[in-house]
């Protein structure tokens, strides 16, 4: 029986649901209800009325404690967590694990930060009028928060949404990718179970992408926070209602600069995980490695090797190193360009084939 997740929008109405699966085998993992317009103008006015209602809003000393249950929580949970994430995302189980570990201390740095964070005193002697005068200032929430989450830390990356907004005493409402959703849903529910009211972090998986939209450009939102794509970032940044503020979290290219003299061995072992990390399907993953030409050849070989013994294949095993790409059409476009780079002049030393519909062989191309 599969795990059945409820729209995270205190009295709102399921416009449907849309079935999780597991990019590796497609098995059915969850259920998940989506929320359409109707649903996005609730969320916005619970979060908004919350805010504005300024005797009401979270204690220093609350959101603290909501904090540590729930890293405390997820601490007791944490195989379930990391198995969840590699399932729904693909990631291998042991960088599933890593994950999960950073989402914890995630949880606890947000709390450092309540702690540590203050305004500032400032002297106002600069003329008679304000002489012997003192002003200061505080740091207050900025309003609601709209969180819209990526698909491949399907955890840590609610983390790094939902622990801030909560911090800083501001409501908020995180969209999690729609490949992904189930991390994210099970990260809300153990924040209400930490003790946080429902309606301060509220989660929807949005039926259609004018709802979504709709979400985001809000004249309620004080606050945009995005990881994803550079193209639909920018995009929806260009719709965000005046007075919006936004941070906006793309990938790259993550070149790597290898010297004659670097030592052989650990740049292998390196680059080997760096390169093949979660399919490539990460920010921070090595795409591009730019040698010394007397070493080159001999580091792209070596990396070849590396890459032609790991095991490819079920995220959920504890010696898998590498997993699936996210969807099948992914797959699809690693052939194509793999084919594209060989067409025009890279020599392919290592892979360059699909194993399954959802796996693709750990390549190696050299002066592509």
């Amino acid at each position: 029986m599969t795990d059945h997740f409820k729209l995270l929008v205190p009295g709102a109405t399921a416009a449907g649901t849309v079935n999780v699966t597991a990019p590796f085998d497609g098995a059915h993992i969850a259920t998940i209800e989506t929320g359409d317009s109707t649903a996005v103008e609730k969320a916005l006015n619970t979060a908004h009325y919350l805010f504005t209602d300024k005797g009401n809003w979270l204690s220093a000393e609350q959101r603290i404690s909501i904090l540590e249950k729930a890293a405390g929580i997820m601490q007791s949970r944490f195989d379930e967590l990391a198995i969840e994430a590699a399932r729904e995302g693909g990631k291998p189980l042991t960088d599933s694990r890593v994950e999960v570990a950073r989402a914890i201390d995630g949880i606890k740095n947000c709390i450092d930060v309540i702690r540590s964070e203050h305004g500032e005193e400032i002297p106002m002697s600069r003329n008679a009028a304000s002489m012997n005068r003192l002003a200061f200032t505080t740091r207050e929430p900025i309003g609601v928060v709209v969180a819209v989450s990526a698909f491949n830390h399907p955890l840590n990356l609610a983390v790094h949404q939902i622990g801030p907004a909560i911090a800083a005493g501001c409501p908020v409402i995180i969209k999690p990718a729609g490949d992904t959703p189930l991390s994210c849903f099970r990260l809300i529910n153990i924040m209400h179970e930490a003790g946080l009211p429902e309606a301060w972090c509220q989660g929807i998986v949005t039926a259609d992408r004018d709802s979504a939209t709709n979400l985001v450009t809000d004249n309620r939102v004080a606050f945009f926070s995005f990881i994803g794509s550079a193209q639909v970032g920018w995009m929806l940044r260009s719709k965000l209602s005046d007075g919006t503020r936004c941070a906006l979290e793309h990938g790259g290219v993550a070149p790597v600069i290898v010297s004659h003299d670097a030592d052989m061995d650990d740049t292998v072992a390196l680059l080997s995980k760096a390169g093949f990390y979660h399919a490539g399907q990460v920010c921070v993953s090595v795409q591009r490695v730019f040698a010394d030409k007397t070493i080159a050849r001999e580091l792209a070989d070596k990396i070849a090797a590396s890459g032609n013994t790991m095991k490819i294949g079920d995220p959920t095993l504890a010696d898998t190193e590498i997993g699936p790409l996210i969807r099948h059409a992914e797959t699809d476009r690693v052939e194509e360009w793999v084919k594209d780079a060989v067409d025009k002049g890279a020599e392919l030393i290592s892979g360059g084939e699909r194993i399954s519909a959802s796996c693709y062989q750990a390549t190696v191309l050299f002066n592509p």
